[in-house]
């Protein structure tokens, strides 16, 4: 809110105070605020901002402080606990702490301390927008839309006098909640010490709410000392942090915030054409989305947004007459394309700096050296990289990403086909840095003063859980390989040899053994020394396997499916490992399912067809196998489970092998009407599975005439009505012709 009142108090020295009361993050107040404090020439400003903030002020002028920033105050023993104030370049406080320093004016901070803020826990009352009230009270329904009508679409130093009235006249009727209350009580009191200090003319600048509050005459201390009174104050850091123009929109949740962001750093940072200027970007923004927009279309779309801000009655073009001209002339009324043009440019995602000697936790500074080192950026739009590990910044860079995953700081994401997938010479990840990453850093630091003692600490303490599982803490060692953290891994695996030792359910040990085989295979792609994990991984082989046997009695549909996927897991992971012990101890207990019948078809299917991929079982003896699963004494569920752990997402064998093909096809074709309903489900599950080409190819190898054994007696078919059915089941396999 934005408001300006002039106000004089008068000293024994005649010292003069003026109230500018002030929207918290906009252009017109903050240029208008500007041109007021060059006419007034304060030798002290107080804003409106946190007290114990006052030693950061030296930053603002520092360089490689770019807004948008923002104050974070928070509790070092329990950094969630926080409190942040944001402020952007067109921001008036941040004018106002720019004024000072570039005029060498005393500055501070005159609201309730952070350590106040963050101690307190009775949450603001609520109350009415006193911009809403405003905006309804002139004919507007939208409060952002009748600000920037008549406020940030120019500069004015006397504006202040007829919104700091209006805001007078609002707050007669409203009901103050007790926290505004003890904020007001507190700016007097700073006031009253800073005239008491010397001050001759004093500048306030507050949110334009409180100015009715803080003008006229203060009046003794004693009323407001007896507010503020008891008040709890806890420990609080505070230091600046990197701020994005997303965080300052009001759809991020902020309080204070604004719908326009990326409009409002145009308009203050463009005060030449800024229309011509803005639909220009815009035009840009779209053409990198392979949008034609053409000279011609930003010519009309001017015109357009000029001649609506005429026929308004407005002086200039606001963001509602640009976003008409956008959708009707640069988008062609495509709804979708404006609401992109609204998140990158009207929001924007622009992202601030703060200098190197910022106060900051060591985990921070850490960071801030190795960012610099391996010349990474941090950007608020999302950015994708492709590092090859076969370099050394390639390397390194990985490493710090994957240290920062396990301290829980998201920078970022490693794609999905890459996340169980350690033997790559490389690693594509998406990067996003956000304002929240800041105090994720600050908790992390509780684990170290570094990235890499801070990682191997949190891992350490993850591991030792009583409740962590052999999987958990296998997972935990290839990440702890992945990021490089050998003071982690000799504890790691000795926690590993320990739960495995304990751990007596095999499907948690055969959960852990594709990650660990994986970092024996890939260990040397890293530069890492995984010789240590080939005692613990031949370990967990050997007792799996002893205990797969016992497991796979008695299961039932669901359970097999689901130890299927980590027998399938384990054979991949040991096809990759050159050891024939290890080969030959898995294959072995395999060929014990395939000769059992006393368990579900889906586990024996399984097992004879990994058998037969490593040529253990040729194809003759694998159709005989499926011969035999198939032939009477069998329900048709337990053929059909059998059918779908065999050919289970492989299609392409069924394509190649007639024989099988043949088998099958009989089968079904033998199935009566209540059997092939019965397995109609597991059969669509299994076919359905194929690639579309492998379904084609199947129905075309029947179509052609795969062999059939089956014999029809006691019917007469019509042969004419049957082409028609085959025609059409062609048809829809795609196949037809």
């Amino acid at each position: 809110m934005s408001g300006e009142f002039t106000n004089t108090v008068t000293t024994a020295v005649t010292a003069e105070t003026r109230i500018f009361g002030i929207r918290h993050h906009g252009p017109g107040s903050a240029r208008s605020l500007r041109l007021a404090l060059e006419k007034f020439s304060p030798d002290a400003i107080l804003i409106e901002g946190p007290a114990d903030a006052d030693p950061l002020l030296g930053f603002v002028a520092a360089e490689g402080m770019e807004p948008p920033v923002a104050l974070l105050g928070y509790h070092p023993d329990e950094p969630s606990k926080a409190a942040l104030w944001p402020f952007a370049v067109f921001s008036p406080e941040w004018q106002a702490m720019r004024f000072g320093a570039e005029n060498t004016v005393r500055v501070r901070f005159f609201d309730l301390p952070a350590a106040m803020t963050l101690a307190l826990t009775d949450e603001p009352g609520d109350r009415s927008d006193p911009l809403a009230d405003l905006a309804e009270a002139g004919g507007y329904d939208d409060a952002e839309r009748w600000w920037d009508a008549i406020v940030e679409s120019s500069s004015d130093a006397d504006i202040f006098d007829a919104v700091n009235e209006a805001m007078t006249a609002l707050r007669e009727t409203a009901v103050i909640d007790e926290h505004t209350l003890r904020r007001e009580a507190h700016m007097r009191q700073i006031m009253r010490k800073t005239l008491k200090d010397g001050a001759q003319r004093l500048a306030i600048v507050c949110g334009a709410w409180h100015g009715p509050a803080l003008s006229g005459r203060l009046g003794p201390a004693a009323a407001d000392a007896r507010v503020l009174k008891g008040l709890p104050k806890g420990k609080t850091t505070l230091t600046w942090v990197p701020w994005t123009h997303s965080r300052l929109a009001s759809s991020s949740g902020y309080g204070a915030g604004i719908t326009s962001p990326g409009w409002y750093h145009h308009l203050f940072t463009q005060t030449e054409q800024p229309i011509v200027r803005w639909l220009t970007k815009v035009a840009g923004m779209l053409r990198r989305h392979d949008l034609p927009v053409s000279s011609a279309h930003i010519i009309e779309s001017v015109r357009l947004a000029e001649t609506l801000a005429t026929l308004r009655e407005r002086p200039l073009a606001g963001l509602s007459e640009v976003t008409e001209a956008t959708r009707a002339v640069l988008c062609d009324g495509d709804e979708t394309m404006l609401r992109l043009v609204s998140s990158e440019m009207v929001v924007g995602e622009a992202l601030g700096a703060v200098p190197e000697g910022t106060p900051t936790v060591p985990l921070e500074a850490d960071l801030r050296a190795q960012i610099r080192t391996l010349r990474m950026k941090q950007q608020a739009l999302e950015s994708i990289v492709d590092l090859d590990l076969r370099n050394e910044r390639g390397i390194a860079k990985s490493r710090l990403l994957h240290r920062l995953r396990l301290l829980g700081i998201g920078w970022g994401q490693l794609t999905d086909s890459q996340v169980r997938n350690t033997g790559t010479f490389r690693e594509t990840w998406t990067l996003r840095w956000r304002p929240e990453l800041s105090i994720a850093i600050i908790e992390a630091a509780r684990w170290g003063t570094t990235l890499r003692t801070a990682a191997e600490a949190k891992i350490l303490d993850t591991a030792a859980n009583p409740e962590a599982t052999v999987g958990q803490v296998s997972a935990a060692l290839e990440s702890a390989l992945l990021a490089d953290l050998s003071g982690a891994t000799d504890g790691l695996i000795a926690r590993l040899e320990s739960v495995a030792a304990l751990d007596y359910d095999v499907t948690n040990l055969m959960a852990a053994l594709p990650g660990l085989l994986r970092t024996l295979r890939y260990g040397d792609v890293r530069g890492t020394d995984s010789a240590a994990l080939t005692r613990v991984a031949d370990g967990l082989l050997l007792r799996a396997c002893a205990g797969l046997p016992g497991a796979v009695t008695g299961l039932d549909g669901d359970g097999a499916a689901e130890l299927r996927t980590l027998i399938d897991a384990v054979h991949l992971a040991l096809s990759a490992r050159e050891s024939e012990w290890a080969t030959a101890t898995w294959l072995a207990t395999l060929q014990t399912l395939a000769d059992r019948a006393d368990i579900n078809g889906t586990l024996v299917g399984r097992a004879v067809r990994l058998l037969c991929d490593a040529e253990i079982i040729d194809a003759a003896e694998s159709a005989r196998r499926l011969s035999a699963a198939l032939s009477v004494g069998h329900s048709a569920a337990d053929k059909a489970a059998w059918i779908d752990g065999f050919l289970g997402g492989r299609g392409l064998l069924l394509v190649h092998d007639r024989n099988l093909l043949s088998l099958i096809d009989a089968w079904l074709c033998g199935l009566d009407e209540d059997q092939f309903v019965a397995t109609l489900p597991l059969l669509r599950r299994t076919f359905g599975a194929f690639e579309s080409g492998e379904r084609q190819a199947i129905a075309q190898s029947v179509r052609n005439g795969a062999p059939t054994t089956t014999t029809q007696t006691g019917a007469d078919y019509d042969t004419a009505r049957g082409e028609l059915a085959l025609r059409a089941a062609a048809e829809i396999l795609g196949v037809a012709g």
